[in-house]
C-alpha cells in the first residue's frame, strides 16, 4: 500500500464528531488502496440508502470530518418514513492551505495568522511537507524566495524550476507533453504576471460577488507600473497550482481505482442497498470517476450529486464541440447511474471561474492564459455542457419541482453559494439545508 500522505493516517469508521448515524469512514491512500478495516464498517451498516461523500482538495481530516457534520445534519428529517440512513465520509489524502478560509467554518486557531502576505504561513508549511514528503530543502528554498520577494528575474527562473520538479515535470519534455498545462510551460514572469492578475480578480470577485476584473485589468497591489516584487503572490499561486496539479490525477485514481470497486463489493454484499453519492470540488471528481467501475446493468448507484465539481464541464459529453471525434473523459457513465447525475454550480465560485481554467488550458493553446475558453471549463462553474437534453435548473425550480428521474441535470445554486474570500471565493459554501434538499430530490427519498 502506498504512503499515505497529508495527514491522513487510516482509521476505523467512528462517530466521533460526527452528529448523525450510523456512520462510518472509507479511507483510500494515494495509489486507491482502501483500508478494509473502514470498508468492513461500511458492509456491517443497517441502513437502506446510504449518502457517500468525498471532500474536496483543499481538507485534511479534521475539516473533512467537521464539513461532513454539517453536511449530513439536516437530512434525518428531510427523508421519508421508509428510508433508513447511513452516512459515509470518504477520506482521502488530500492538501489543506491554511490561509484559504471556509465559510462559517474555521474553528478559532485554524487559519492563518494575518499578515503572511506572500510567505507560507507555518501551517502550510507543515502541510506541504506532507504532501511532498522527503522535498524538505526544495520547500525550504521556495519559502526562503517567497518570505524575501527579490526583484529579480533569477529568483523567478529558480522559483519556477523548482515547482516544476515538485510537480514531476520534465522541463526539457514539458513543452512536447501534451497533458502538461502551460503553467509549467510558458514564461515562469508571465505566468506569475498572469496569476498575479487573476489573484486581483477572484479578490474583486469576492467583495463584489461579481467575479468581473476591475477596470484596465488591475486590482488591489497590482498596478501597470508594479516591478518584479509585485508578482510573488502570482509566484504563491504558481505553487497553490502545482499541488492542484497532482491531486487532479489522485481524485481520478482513488475515484476508479478505489472508490468505485469497493463499492461494487459492497454492493454485491448487500444488494439491496442504495448508494447515493456526493462528491465537492476534486471529491465530485472522485465520486463521479468511480462509476468507471459499475458493472453494466448494476443499479446500486441511485443518485449522484456535485456540489463545485472541479473537473471539465464537457467530462460526461459524447463527443466534445472542439473535437467531434473525441468525447469527454466520462462520456455515457451517467448511464450507469439508475438516477440523476446533479451538477450545483455557481457563478460566485472564483476557484473554478478563474483559476481552474488557467491551471486546465493545455500547453500550445493559442488563447492567452487569461482568456477564456470553453474547452477549460469547471462543471462547478456552468454546469454540465455538450449533453443533449440535459436541463438547466435555478435551485428554487429544483426544489420545488424536483429534478428528473435521469440523465444529467445542471442546477445553479448561486443563490446559495456565494460567500467566501479570495482566492476562492464561494468554492466552499455549501453547508446548506438546501443543498441537502437538491441530495434527497435525487435519490427519491424524500417525504
Amino acid at each position: 500500500m502506498a504512503d499515505v500522505v497529508g495527514g491522513f493516517g487510516f482509521r476505523t469508521g467512528s462517530a466521533a464528531g460526527i452528529g448523525v448515524g450510523p456512520y462510518a469512514e472509507l479511507t483510500f491512500d494515494s495509489e486507491g488502496d482502501v483500508d478494509r478495516a473502514t470498508q468492513g464498517a461500511v458492509a456491517r451498516m443497517e441502513a437502506t440508502d446510504v449518502l457517500v461523500f468525498a471532500h474536496g482538495w483543499n481538507s485534511d481530516r479534521s475539516t473533512a470530518v467537521r464539513l461532513y457534520d454539517r453536511f449530513f445534519a439536516p437530512f434525518p428529517a428531510l427523508v421519508g418514513p421508509g428510508v433508513r440512513l447511513g452516512y459515509v465520509g470518504v477520506v482521502w489524502p488530500s492538501m489543506r492551505f491554511s490561509d484559504e478560509p471556509i465559510p462559517d467554518f474555521e474553528a478559532a486557531g485554524a487559519l492563518a495568522e494575518p499578515g503572511h502576505g506572500c510567505a507560507l504561513d507555518p501551517l502550510t508549511r507543515q502541510a506541504l511537507e506532507g504532501f511532498w514528503p522527503g522535498r524538505r530543502a526544495e520547500l525550504d528554498r521556495l519559502a526562503e524566495l517567497l518570505a524575501e520577494q527579490p526583484e529579480s528575474a533569477a529568483a523567478f527562473i529558480e522559483f519556477g524550476a523548482l515547482v516544476r520538479e515538485l510537480a514531476g515535470v520534465d522541463a526539457v519534455h514539458a513543452v512536447a507533453a501534451p497533458a502538461v498545462p502551460a503553467i509549467f510551460t510558458d514564461d515562469v514572469l508571465e505566468v506569475c504576471r498572469t496569476l498575479s492578475r487573476a489573484l486581483a480578480r477572484a479578490g474583486a470577485g469576492a467583495v463584489s460577488g461579481s467575479g468581473a476584473v476591475p477596470a484596465g485589468g488591475e486590482g488591489p497591489g497590482l498596478t501597470a507600473g508594479a516591478g518584479l516584487g509585485g508578482l510573488w503572490g502570482g509566484a504563491k499561486e504558481l505553487l497553490r497550482q502545482a499541488t492542484y496539479y497532482k491531486m487532479k490525477k489522485r481524485a481520478g485514481v482513488v475515484g476508479e481505482r478505489g472508490l468505485g470497486p469497493v463499492l461494487a463489493e459492497l454492493a454485491a454484499g448487500r444488494p439491496a442497498m442504495r448508494f447515493h453519492l456526493i462528491g465537492h470540488s476534486f471529491g465530485a471528481r472522485v465520486v463521479s470517476f468511480s462509476l468507471r467501475a459499475v458493472p453494466d446493468g448494476a443499479r446500486y448507484v441511485r443518485s449522484v450529486t456535485l456540489l463545485q465539481g472541479a473537473f471539465s464541464h464537457y467530462a460526461f459529453a459524447d463527443r466534445l464541440p472542439h473535437d467531434k471525434g473525441r468525447g469527454g473523459a466520462l462520456r455515457g457513465l451517467h448511464r450507469k447511474v439508475d438516477g440523476p447525475v446533479v451538477a450545483c454550480h455557481s457563478p460566485h465560485d472564483s476557484a473554478l471561474k478563474v483559476f481552474y481554467p488557467l491551471a486546465s488550458r493545455m500547453a500550445g493553446d493559442s488563447a492567452g492564459l487569461l482568456g477564456f475558453d470553453e474547452r477549460w471549463g469547471a462543471i462547478g462553474h456552468d454546469g454540465v455542457q455538450a449533453v443533449p437534453g440535459a436541463p438547466r435548473l435555478s435551485l428554487d425550480t429544483a426544489l420545488r419541482e424536483g429534478v428528473p428521474a435521469a440523465g444529467c441535470v445542471s442546477v445553479d445554486a448561486g443563490s446559495v453559494v456565494r460567500r467566501g474570500g479570495a482566492p476562492s471565493g464561494a468554492h466552499s459554501d455549501i453547508c446548506h439545508e438546501e443543498l441537502a434538499r437538491v441530495v434527497v430530490a435525487a435519490g427519491r427519498m424524500g417525504r
